[in-house]
């Protein structure tokens, strides 16, 4: 059995070694993004402006879309104090991505930001799609993951010591040892320290990555219903209260700005169809998206409408299913541990990248062995000295 687990373990690993490479490698590039953003692109911030009022999202919607002709905002972000709200421009046909960056008591622009100019959103694409279009990259990204998973596992199978004896060589690496032991164990030992970060990395990657994945988890786990994110319709045929949508957002924003008089962020949208409905979440822990609570509004109306999923209602008052889906990125990033957690992430996903390299080289290693006299005197060695 443990031949058999062995040939799947080496096969799995040359098929999708160098996918599982720059899988790991973006993941940890992107462990500390935030903090490398926030020394490196003073745009994000503004000077503090005590007793100032801030602007309504109508207000900085406007000032934004002067800077993009022809596009309209999709939605305003009010950051932590200190930082610059964000007003988001996308859209999937044609495809485009800009945030405006402006001080959200004055409105003074501090920066115009392209996806496409930015490398953490490249790194990004990598780490979901390998840089292939969507369509393609999202499945091989995924199916790669699912691989790393089962390989993880069948590791702890092939690591698993036979014996007490045995098991004393499997928990440190022999440095003094030629450089093909030493590699055999940084493949072997540090694959296994790594093991379970590796396999709740693998496993929460696998809830974006396969949507019966995600499905199945989001049932197993308690949760009722589809766990897809869906925006309510507003009601289209009651008689308008507002002139203008935007109206409507500004109206939203002044009812959670006194429902929640303290928060780390808020975000809200702006809708651009007829039956569309206001969206919006308030986080109240800064570096991360699991403690928030999501709130939908009708544009005609400004009423609260009722929603069901993942993505609706308060934190305090979801499920074991709907904290776990609210969780997964913040987990899947170390955040959810804060700063520690983060560093975790980074090396886990740093050693997780070295694994199909080690893999490789004991591979090549066996496949590429000396000549047969030179074997003979390899075995007569004693098994202290014996190098794998």
């Amino acid at each position: 059995m443990k031949k058999l687990i062995g040939k799947i373990h080496l096969y799995l690993g040359l098929v999708s070694g160098i996918l599982v490479f720059v899988i790991a490698i973006t993941g940890c590039i992107l462990a500390f993004e935030q903090e490398i953003k926030a020394i490196t692109q003073p745009y994000l911030f503004h000077e503090k402006q005590e007793g100032g009022k801030i602007l309504p999202p109508s207000a900085l919607a406007a000032i934004a879309e002067k800077e993009l002709p022809g596009k309209k905002a999709n939605g305003v972000l009010y950051d932590v104090p200190g930082r610059n709200a964000q007003v988001g421009f996308y859209n999937l046909d044609p495809e485009f991505y800009y945030v405006v960056y402006l001080n959200p008591y004055t409105g003074k622009v501090a920066k115009v930001w392209n996806e496409d100019d930015d490398f953490f959103h490249l790194i990004l694409h990598g780490h979901y799609y390998l840089w292939l279009p969507e369509k393609i990259g999202q499945p091989v990204v995924a199916s790669a993951t699912l691989i790393f998973f089962f390989m993880m596992i069948s590791g702890l199978v092939l690591w698993w010591p036979k014996n007490k004896s045995a098991a004393k060589q499997r928990f440190s690496i022999k440095w003094n040892a030629a450089w093909r032991r030493k590699n055999y164990d940084l493949h072997n030992v540090l694959g296994f320290y790594i093991m379970s970060i590796g396999v709740v990395l693998a496993f929460t990657g696998l809830v974006w990555g396969f949507q019966w994945f995600s499905q199945g988890v989001y049932t197993l786990t308690g949760g009722e219903g589809s766990d897809l994110y869906y925006n309510p319709t507003s009601d289209t045929t009651v008689v308008s209260t507002v002139s203008k949508p935007m109206q409507a957002v500004d109206r939203a924003w002044f009812t959670l700005q006194k429902e929640y008089p303290k928060y780390s962020s808020l975000n809200i949208s702006i809708p651009h169809l007829r039956s569309e409905s206001i969206f919006s979440y308030v986080n109240f822990r800064e570096g991360t998206y699991y403690n928030v609570d999501y709130n939908y509004f009708d544009q005609y109306t400004s009423k609260k409408i009722n929603a069901t999923g993942p993505y609706s209602g308060k934190y305090s008052e979801v499920n074991l299913a709907q904290t776990l889906r609210r969780m997964n990125y913040d987990i899947h990033t170390g955040a959810i541990l804060g700063l520690p957690g983060k560093i975790l992430a980074f090396f886990a996903s740093l050693i997780c990248a070295t694994l199909p390299v080690t893999g490789f080289v004991i591979w090549w290693g066996r496949k590429n062995k000396g000549p047969k006299k030179a074997r003979k005197s390899f075995k007569s060695l004693k098994p202290e000295v014996v190098v794998r």
